[in-house]
């Protein structure tokens, strides 16, 4: 594609600016916003691959993954302002999840150990780690403020606030992990996914397409699953003091 053809593209930005001003929606701004950071983050994040690529170097895959990271924490622990150390848990529940996908990829010769796999990947993963981290943090600090009652009670009863926290807990773990399972029931049926759609247009075979999307199918179920579940056993037990009373938000 041409950057000319790619200009042409601007048309699908044009709609929705017409469509916000006729309707007086006020979104005119964002959308010009979030157009053109998305051009300079994409062009900017694309050179930086290419040498990366080009210098395939463990230094600089390691660094292009910790600055997803950093970026995935600082946009994530702003849902979960209310529990303390939250910008440390989510970090360590990203880079968990990314040892843990990485470890099994390359432990069994599934993905090879270069940066053209690795980086992709690992900004899937941890793309989808950052999101399944707001959806539960999000989920979570709702429902403990609304069954704030029934926690104290349960506590003032004698049990213990895991027992007091746990409906609320295992609630939100669920919420945050349906999208994820909900949208693997319909893949193929109703949408393509995106990276099978790219290996397509680009040529590639669309058996391989589909076997490499299986991959992260599967891979993103994992990550779902163990963001959402670490998250919320780091997160749980700073709601409450050393006398197992639950501290006010």
């Amino acid at each position: 594609m041409s950057y000319f053809t790619l200009s042409l593209t601007l048309i699908f930005v044009l709609i929705p600016l017409v469509l916000s001003k006729t309707f007086n929606l006020g979104l005119e701004k964002d959308t010009l916003v979030a157009t053109i950071r998305s051009i300079i983050q994409l062009l900017a994040v694309g050179y930086v691959l290419k040498f990366v690529f080009e210098s395939d170097s463990l230094i600089y895959i390691f660094l292009m993954v910790t600055l997803m990271i950093v970026a995935a924490t600082h946009n994530a622990q702003k849902k979960g302002a209310a529990i303390q150390g939250i910008v440390t848990k989510v970090a360590a529940t990203l880079v968990f999840v990314e040892v843990l996908t990485q470890s099994i990829l390359i432990g069994f010769n599934i993905t090879p150990p270069t940066a053209q796999y690795i980086i992709p990947i690992s900004g899937m993963v941890i793309g989808n780690s950052m999101v399944l981290s707001i959806l539960f943090l999000n989920r979570f600090t709702a429902e403990v403020e609304t069954h704030q009652d029934q926690t104290e009670l349960i506590l003032s009863l004698g049990g213990t606030p895991k027992q007091a926290i746990h409906r609320q807990l295992i609630q939100s773990i669920k919420a945050s992990m349906i999208p994820t399972i909900e949208s693997q029931k319909t893949v193929g049926l109703v949408q393509l996914p995106g990276m099978m759609s790219g290996q397509i247009i680009a040529g590639a075979d669309p058996i391989q397409a589909v076997q490499f999307q299986l991959l992260i199918m599967f891979l993103l179920l994992t990550t779902a699953a163990v963001t959402s579940i670490l998250l919320g056993f780091l997160s749980y037990p700073t709601l409450f003091n050393k006398r197992m009373q639950l501290m006010k938000s």
